[in-house]
């Protein structure tokens, strides 16, 4: 997967073999995507490179990742539990999808037409950040790493997967991702389980 953020917009994400080719989901949606970046940085959000899409953060909090799709791109909150969505915009990325948590598009046009409100929700995630406010716990036969959690957000395939995996499968990965000591050998894990996980495989399965 890329680690730089102009990677992304020149060439993709790096998961696939349509990888830096004219057949690249990116390529697509190339104007859409440009927007959604300029809105995001105009909101005064600091730009990263986190599961090889754009991802974008404000006072040390994941606010919004970029994604690209064969039929649709995507402007995903996390934390999505917080927002009030008062114009009913958002959808589930899936039917397991606990709430509304993204701006989905098929049309490169759309973006500046929503323009004002990708702006409005951006504002209100912002604040939420600044403030340090959370989403209650939702408590879980079993408690995923943060970083797990942020994964299956901004992931719909893995966290569809993930999903449709035995409770001892779901359970051998939080085993192996609690046993890591920082936050960056937890992501590092995550990049490197993906692949098993999308087959339907245990972290210890070969």
């Amino acid at each position: 997967m890329i680690t730089n953020i102009e990677h992304y917009f020149e060439s993709g994400c790096g998961r696939c073999d349509r990888f830096a080719t004219p057949d690249c989901s990116t390529r697509f949606w190339y104007d859409g995507l440009l927007d959604l970046r300029r809105i995001c940085r105009d909101a005064g959000l600091s730009e990263h490179v986190k599961w090889g899409h754009p991802c974008y953060m404000h006072s040390g909090r994941n606010i919004v990742i970029i994604g690209a799709f064969r039929d649709d791109f995507r402007l995903t909150f996390f934390n999505a539990a917080l927002m009030r969505d008062p114009h009913g915009v958002l959808i589930g990325q899936g039917p397991n999808s606990s709430h509304p948590d993204c701006f989905k598009f098929d049309d490169n046009r759309q973006v500046v037409a929503s323009e004002a409100i990708i702006r409005e929700y951006l504002a209100e995630a912002i604040g939420y950040a600044e403030r340090g406010i959370r989403p209650p716990k939702v408590e879980h036969d079993l408690e995923l790493p943060d970083e797990l959690v942020e994964a299956l957000e901004s992931d719909p395939e893995l966290a569809q997967a993930f999903t449709m995996l035995t409770p001892g499968r779901q359970r051998s990965y939080v085993f192996a991702l609690n046993s890591a000591k920082t936050s960056a050998t937890k992501v590092a894990r995550i990049i490197k389980y993906r692949d098993k996980i999308l087959a339907g495989k245990g972290a210890l399965d070969r």
